[in-house]
């Protein structure tokens, strides 16, 4: 319909350059990240992030039960330098990553709507899956190794009651 406003019903906390999207534009896709940047990477492709909103994972600003899907994609590196390349592409996660990503987590659950589906991707090369389970203090549902072998996809359900999938 000419005219018709989509509703945005999926919401990606840190979109980064929206890599894995077919389609960068999704008019169902909230884009958020904290940066927004553009700049030569090394290789001279251009790195561009440009997020709808810029908000910090960690404390959105946006009500309880709001998004049929959250997309989690956080920066998963701590040994790199602040500016390097991999650091300007995917982020650096602070030394205290435990709260850090354990707030992000509660947080896209947060604005899930109940039985809304968060798609978590994590890359082992720092800190390895069970690590992340403890911090988050919670298993997927299940999960996929994505490309390479160190990447994975995991998927997690907001479960309402007396449901429960903690370690």
């Amino acid at each position: 319909m000419k005219g018709h406003k989509v509703m945005k019903r999926i919401l990606d906390v840190c979109c980064g350059s929206k890599m894995f999207y077919f389609n960068k534009n999704n008019p169902l896709v909230h884009y958020n990240d904290i940066r927004r940047l553009e700049e030569p990477l090394c290789d001279g492709r251009m790195l561009k992030i440009e997020p709808d909103t810029q908000w910090d994972f960690r404390h959105l600003p946006v009500l309880d039960n709001t998004y049929d899907m959250v997309v989690f994609d956080p920066p998963h590196l701590v040994k790199i330098g602040k500016k390097s390349w991999m650091a300007k592409k995917y982020g650096k996660l602070p030394e205290e990553w435990r709260p850090y990503l354990k707030q992000g987590f509660d947080e896209c659950m947060r604005v899930l709507k109940p039985y809304g589906t968060l798609i978590f991707k994590w890359n082992e090369m720092d800190i390895k899956q069970k690590e992340l389970f403890d911090a988050l203090d919670t298993i997927p549902i299940f999960g996929d190794r994505g490309r390479g072998n160190k990447t994975y996809w995991f998927v997690f359900m907001k479960e309402t009651g007396n449901e429960t999938n903690l370690i």
